[in-house]
């Protein structure tokens, strides 16, 4: 039996695949949990509009992201830190003061998409990568400096 499926299933296949399956598989398995659909001509074109409209969305997606990422490269943020001797921080600076430093300029940035390598526990000037979309980086020049 053809079938598409609805849902990911390791070993089987991802959302939108077209299978060729057991009869006995699909109708007491796939079709009951929702899993698959039987692939009848409907069902096909059906998930034809539904792949095109998800590209759409993702080019859409990935353009705005492009258009973050050229706010965030050309801004520079600075955060300042209680320091100790030898310029030491009290703490670190995470990725949440980063997101808000960020949200301060105007650019709103989730805080998991920050990627620091390390905890900044020293004054400086560093260079944040940001993780806007799978294949959309930009980089941050920030600047830690004493309260």
């Amino acid at each position: 039996m053809r079938i598409i499926l609805m849902k990911d299933m390791k070993g089987l296949g991802v959302v939108g695949d077209e299978l060729q399956v057991k009869d006995g598989y699909a109708r007491n398995y796939l079709i009951p949990q929702s899993v698959a659909l039987e692939a009848t001509p409907g069902a096909v074109r059906t998930l034809e509009q539904k792949k095109l409209k998800r590209v759409r969305e993702e080019l859409k997606l990935k353009e705005e992201c492009g258009v973050i990422a050229e706010k965030i490269k050309n801004t520079s943020c600075t955060i300042s830190m209680e320091t100790g001797e030898e310029e030491k921080l009290f703490g670190a600076v995470t990725s949440d003061m980063i997101a808000e430093s960020l949200l301060a300029e105007g650019i709103e940035v989730d805080k998991k998409k920050v990627e620091l390598e390390e905890p900044i526990k020293a004054l400086g000037v560093y260079n944040i990568d940001i993780k806007l979309h799978p294949e959309v980086k930009a980089q941050l020049r920030l600047w830690v400096v004493k309260k």
